[in-house]
């Protein structure tokens, strides 16, 4: 492999080397750059490498602005201590993006990513999409917020936004103010990534936002109503109910 690092501390560089050379002896370091300008240099002077480490906050601002002066047709690992430029990242042609510090497995498993796939520079949208999706499902911050595809656009939801989910055969529904929306995922899925104080799973059919609530009744026999600000009544089962008497500490 060719490698172009992009980077604009020395002490990155020198780690990023070593831990590319652990994961590939045979890896080459065809150039470095430290900037947006000399990137955009190097890359108007020298052939494409096969792969571009790339660093999202450099000294002279964000990388995104390379793709703006000059056509990167290499695939690009993208590094940061932000997950906040995922959506950007993946509009390019990105293979990964890595948030620091990353472990030796981690940086591989990208590597290894790359060389299982043909870069596709003409990629369709939709494709860039489910990269996006399927980072955000991986990322750190996945609860505090929630994804979402509607089309070919995306749409990201605040967990702060979210009224509750419903089960909806092999999606889950989103419901929020402004409507609701479908997401690829289950209700353990969400059980398992929300804040669990601020999230109760009422139901096998439903989660309900804490905040939301306004009143619980009694229903029938071991259940009850959970009455939310927006007037919507959701079932909750015994255990359910039993969660909810937990989190609200009743």
């Amino acid at each position: 492999m060719k490698i172009l690092i992009v980077e604009d501390e020395d002490l990155a560089v020198k780690k990023l080397k070593k831990t590319l050379f652990s994961v590939d002896e045979s890896a080459t370091v065809v150039g470095e750059a430290d900037s947006i300008k000399s990137t955009v240099n190097w890359l108007q002077s020298n052939p494409s490498p096969d792969l571009i480490l790339m660093d999202i906050e450099l000294a002279d601002g964000q990388s995104f602005e390379i793709f703006n002066h000059v056509e990167v047709k290499s695939p690009v690992i993208f590094i940061t201590s932000y997950d906040e430029y995922a959506l950007k990242a993946f509009k390019v042609n990105s293979v990964d993006y890595l948030l620091k510090p990353f472990s030796r497995d981690r940086f591989n498993k990208a590597i290894e990513k790359f060389l299982a796939s043909a870069p596709v520079p003409d990629a369709p949208a939709n494709k860039e999409t489910e990269k996006l999706l399927e980072y955000t499902a991986q990322s750190p911050a996945q609860h505090e917020r929630i994804v979402v595809k509607t089309g070919t656009k995306v749409k990201i939801i605040p967990v702060a936004d979210v009224q509750y989910l419903q089960a909806d055969d092999d999606y889950v529904s989103v419901f929020t103010q402004e409507g609701s929306y479908l997401k690829n995922k289950t209700m353990s899925f969400f059980e398992q990534t929300l804040d669990p104080r601020q999230f109760v799973r009422v139901h096998r059919s439903y989660m309900v936002s804490v905040p939301e609530i306004t009143r619980i009744d009694p229903y029938e026999k071991d259940s009850h109503l959970v009455l939310l600000t927006t007037g919507a009544k959701l079932p909750a089962s015994k255990t359910g109910y039993l969660k909810l008497k937990s989190v609200l500490g009743i």
